[in-house]
């Protein structure tokens, strides 16, 4: 069976949020300690500490948000240690995270120039597992008050006169698990009382993130919702696409069997129905959706690296991982109007990352071709898509083996995202674009990331494994787009 797509490019959905496309970067493992920063004495050519490749990649992609610091870590962190001259500051224990000592150099005010150099948003996680409502509050006023305070003067103390722009803040992390392990009705009180000191200082004006529910607790979201909805602008929602069991052994990132691929591509399509039921209950208390859902923490996650730190969560990343992040990234497209920004896990080093360091050495991981493929949605409006496709069948099951989402740019531009989640098949696609201005297609073009085996990967001798290619293969017939997509592909089209 072939594959029918039927896009109007005269029907919008929704603008898509260009924080759909935002990371998260923890500390640990080595995320932040060698993958980002690396001290300014390195010899790993940096930019105050921060090391110049990861950047430069990282910037490539348009990141627009970054979230920080945790994670389970953001509610044992208490900020007041991070700050200040660096060989004054209290060295932790991270215990989330292997156990490893860490020494606070990179805190606040690096974070902040992070997000400076990268020109991104910062959205910052605060304490309420381990922390004090005057702990956060303070936080908040050392970052974004300007005028005479006890906080904004150690700001300026510590080299920053001026107050940072900080619009993201989130209320605490998996209060129901490593934040606290708390019952719902808890967590929303708490919630209430912190948030309430969550400050707008001058024309700074915050938008407050609780934390949500954990997978499918829809609980959660019902009792956060119906006790303090009014007083959140955003909800988290945390899912991982995991093949295996999370305690018993959720599978390798690269020695993985066909079952294991059908498996991992219908997990991450499970994201749908989430949001789609998670959305629902927020529909209920919150009709106008006002209140975002925050998918802020996402992506694959598999058994470690053999012979690494257990606790540091470092994995490889193969064209599966691209799969995941393609089918992912669409769903949340297509659920424009409800999810209003999204962190995958993580950007560095750890689970589902970006980019992969060793020493002085990295490599580009075909989930961050993913990411530079589909910038072009960034703040582009969502389109109506209606499809009828065929089917990946695996030994019980089948799911659709086509999945995209579109957007329309300001210059009138159409971009098609979509994947085959088949490792087997190849899918023929027709496409009918409808409602364009000039009622044919004039110019087209693709671009396309495939792999011959499903575990290919870019490793540190062989970095260009995987990775984008033009796609010649389209065939343009007035409006209609017709085009034979390889298994295991992702597949950029821009049409006008």
């Amino acid at each position: 069976m072939g594959n029918s797509i039927i896009i109007n490019a005269d029907i919008e959905k929704g603008k898509i949020n260009k924080n759909i496309y935002g990371h998260f970067a923890e500390h640990l493992g080595r995320c932040i300690y060698e993958g980002i920063w690396v001290g300014e004495d390195s010899a790993i050519p940096n930019t105050k500490g921060i090391r110049n490749d990861v950047l430069q990649a990282l910037k490539n992609l348009n990141i627009p948000v970054l979230r920080w610091p945790g994670g389970c870590f953001a509610d044992e962190y208490h900020w007041k240690d991070g700050v200040g001259p660096r060989e004054n500051r209290k060295r932790m224990v991270n215990t989330h995270w292997g156990g490893v000592v860490e020494n606070n150099h990179f805190g606040t005010h690096e974070f902040m120039l992070l997000c400076e150099l990268l020109e991104c948003e910062p959205y910052i996680c605060g304490n309420v597992g381990s922390g004090t409502v005057q702990e956060m509050s303070e936080w908040v006023e050392y970052m974004t008050f300007d005028g005479e305070s006890p906080m904004a003067n150690w700001r300026s103390e510590n080299g920053r006169e001026e107050p940072w722009k900080l619009t993201y803040f989130g209320v605490g992390n998996e209060n129901w698990g490593c934040g606290g392990n708390m019952r719902p009705e808890y967590y929303a009180d708490l919630y209430r009382q912190f948030q309430t000191y969550v400050r707008n200082y001058g024309d700074n004006k915050i938008y407050k993130i609780a934390g949500g529910a954990n997978v499918d607790d829809y609980n959660w979201t019902e009792v956060l919702m119906s006790t303090a909805g009014r007083f959140m602008d955003g909800l988290s929602l945390h899912y991982y696409t995991i093949p295996g069991d999370f305690w018993l052994g959720k599978g390798s990132a690269t020695d993985f069997t066909e079952d294991e691929w059908f498996t991992t591509m219908k997990k991450a399509l499970h994201m749908d129905e989430l949001v789609t039921k998670h959305g629902t209950i927020m529909d209920k208390y919150d009709p106008e959706k006002r209140v975002g859902m925050i998918v802020d923490e996402w992506g694959t996650w598999f058994d470690v690296e053999p012979g690494t730190n257990p606790g540091f969560l470092y994995q490889q990343n193969t064209i599966r991982d691209a799969l995941v992040a393609s089918i992912t990234l669409n769903i949340f497209n297509n659920h424009c109007d409800r999810v209003q920004m999204a962190n995958i896990a993580q950007t560095v080093n750890v689970l589902q990352a970006m980019v992969l360091t060793e020493g002085e050495n990295m490599i580009l991981t075909p989930t961050y071709h993913v990411f530079d493929m589909y910038k072009v949605h960034q703040d582009a409006a969502c389109l109506t898509v209606e499809t009828a496709t065929s089917t990946f069948k695996g030994k019980e099951e089948e799911i659709p083996s086509v999945h995209l989402s579109a957007s329309k740019n300001t210059k009138g531009e159409v971009n098609i995202t979509l994947c085959n989640v088949s490792n087997q098949d190849s899918a023929p696609v027709t496409i009918e674009l409808r409602g364009l201005l000039d009622k044919n297609v004039t110019q087209v073009r693709g671009e396309i990331l495939t792999s011959e085996n499903m575990n290919d990967r870019n490793t540190f001798e062989d970095p260009n494994a995987v990775e984008p290619a033009v796609f010649e293969g389209l065939n343009v017939n007035e409006n209609e787009l017709s085009f034979e997509i390889p298994p295991m592909s992702v597949l950029l089209i821009t049409a006008s």
